[in-house]
Formats: C-alpha cells, structure tokens, sequence
C-alpha cells in the first residue's frame, strides 16, 4: 500500500469514528430531553411547603435568647481563649 492510501484509509476511518460518535451523542440528548419531559409531567415539582416560625419565647428576640444561653457563652469564651493561647505561641 501507499503511504497516501494508509492516509486515507486513516482519514476515513476518523470521519466514521467521529461521525458515529457525533450521531451517538446526539440521540442521547434527545433522549435525555424526552425522558426529563416525562418525568415532569408524571411527577410534577411539589410546591414548598412554607414552615411557620415557631415563637421562642414572648417579648424575647432569637439573638438576645442566643446571648442569654450559657452554653453557648461557655463555648464561645472557650473558643476566644484556645484563640488567645495559639496566638501567644
């Protein structure tokens, strides 16, 4: 064989390769889009159920009930003080 006739042959094959994948990749978004029609029309999105704020304590805001909590506050202030010791090293 010539060298021409091996490019050639080369080249055909790239196209056919190339062609099929190409097709191959198409089909497969269609079919992606058919299905994904399908299932929203079937199994359509449920609309959020809103949760109602549940009240904590009357007359009090969430953030002063946070700076009333004491274990919150102890782990804060042990937080602020393992800071304060990594930064003296």
């Amino acid at each position: 064989m010539q060298e021409s006739d091996l490019m050639l042959d080369g080249l055909n094959l790239m196209m056919y390769g190339m062609g099929f994948v190409f097709t191959f990749l198409t089909l497969l978004v269609f079919a992606t889009r058919a299905m994904s029609m399908v299932v929203t029309k079937w199994f359509p999105t449920p609309e959020p159920v809103t949760a109602k704020p549940v009240p904590l304590a009357p007359g009090f805001t969430p953030a002063q009930l946070a700076a009333n909590d004491p274990q919150l506050i102890a782990v804060l202030t042990a937080a602020v003080h393992r800071h304060r010791q990594e930064q003296g090293k």
